[in-house]
């Protein structure tokens, strides 16, 4: 393994492998993470011979969409919409170091709800209601708008009844599901956390596979189904038409967040301490060394090609999502003075926009 470097942080540092940098680079992307535990949204980016890993304070940030000109975070009660002003990185310090900006621009408040994975559908974003045991999309009146529910799920009640976690995309449609148990009574799913997760089509609502190890963040990509056997550590790739499992990487934490650059997957780690209601895994009894941060695997060859390893103060990562052509992206605190003087209007409008003198704040 490559010699390791220091992270730039020191309350929320991080360790990574001398190569996890070029890697980012060679590929054009950076990484944006949430982490419930630590309350932040983390990017990770390469800067010079090492990443640098800035954090965001967020309450409970968990699922996560992302792309360049948009992210969507799902925190304990509200949903919050962020947009690319890439404009703004001229007036940040240094200038123009950035190649994205992301300024909130809306929160719909959900209640909470649980908001496990998050997913884009061209203009609509897609919700896994794990508190409702539902997939939900939002809308200007209402708190949630269930949209499926898995057909043994009777009614919609806060219960979390099957845990109901993980959304696959196809063509902008939601495809494939998890949950940690085909069960319909209150937090019946913890009955049998080692061998009762499932794996569900949206279309049909059938069960694809059973006697999954609490899996996590199905994907499709590359014209294969992956998904994470989060207790058992591993990133696997599963055959939908035959139900046939093959374990592709094993992995030094509990697996749950996963996104892909080319042929390498980016999978998210934790720690899981012993007051963690998902201790009773295999994970936990063969593997009591167990990391927190980001590995990098070669699905072609289920190599670990680098990681990036948080201190103490990150014991958990929830989501990983790949942020394409974008090298070092930034996030506006809601409190910089950048946020009273910075519109976005219609682009159509722009030639009509004067540019009087702005005044000072009192």
């Amino acid at each position: 393994m490559s010699e390791l470097n220091p992270g730039s942080a020191a309350a929320l540092a991080s360790v990574h492998t001398a190569n996890f940098p070029e890697l980012l680079r060679q590929l054009r992307c950076s990484l944006v993470a949430t982490t419930f535990q630590a309350g932040r949204l983390i990017f990770v980016r390469p800067e010079g011979n090492g990443l640098n890993t800035h954090f965001h304070a967020v309450h409970r940030p968990m699922g996560l969409a992302a792309d360049r000109d948009r992210i969507f975070v799902g925190t304990h009660n509200a949903v919050l919409e962020y947009r690319n002003v890439p404009d703004v990185a001229a007036k940040l310090d240094p200038p123009n170091h950035h190649d994205a900006v992301y300024l909130l621009r809306n929160q719909h408040v959900t209640g909470h709800v649980d908001i496990h994975e998050m997913a884009f559908a061209d203009r609509e974003c897609w919700y896994v209601n794990t508190l409702f045991s539902c997939l939900c999309t939002l809308d200007n009146e209402h708190s949630f708008v269930p949209r499926w529910k898995p057909p043994f799920i009777s009614g919609y009640a806060p219960e979390d009844r099957c845990h109901l976690n993980g959304l696959a995309m196809e063509q902008a449609r939601p495809r494939y599901l998890t949950a940690l148990g085909a069960t319909n009574s209150p937090q019946g799913w913890r009955v049998n956390k080692r061998d009762g997760g499932i794996l569900l089509d949206y279309p049909s609502g059938q069960t694809v596979r059973s006697g999954l190890c609490m899996p996590h963040s199905p994907r499709l990509h590359a014209g294969r189904l992956w998904l994470l056997e989060s207790g058992k550590g591993s990133l696997a790739r599963l055959d939908a038409a035959t139900g046939e499992l093959d374990t592709v990487a094993q992995l030094p934490g509990f697996t749950r967040g996963l996104d892909f650059a080319g042929r390498i997957a980016f999978v998210g780690l934790s720690q899981l301490r012993a007051s963690n209601p998902f201790t009773d895994i295999p994970l936990t009894d063969q593997n009591p060394d167990r990391s927190s941060g980001i590995w990098a695997v070669d699905i072609e060859t289920s190599q670990i090609l680098a990681f990036l390893r948080f201190s103490a103060a990150v014991e958990e990562i929830f989501s990983v999502q790949v942020l394409p052509d974008t090298l070092f992206p930034h996030i506006l605190d809601e409190r910089d003075p950048l946020m009273d003087s910075t519109w976005a209007i219609p682009d159509d409008l722009l030639p009509q926009v004067e540019h009087p003198q702005i005044p000072s704040p009192p």
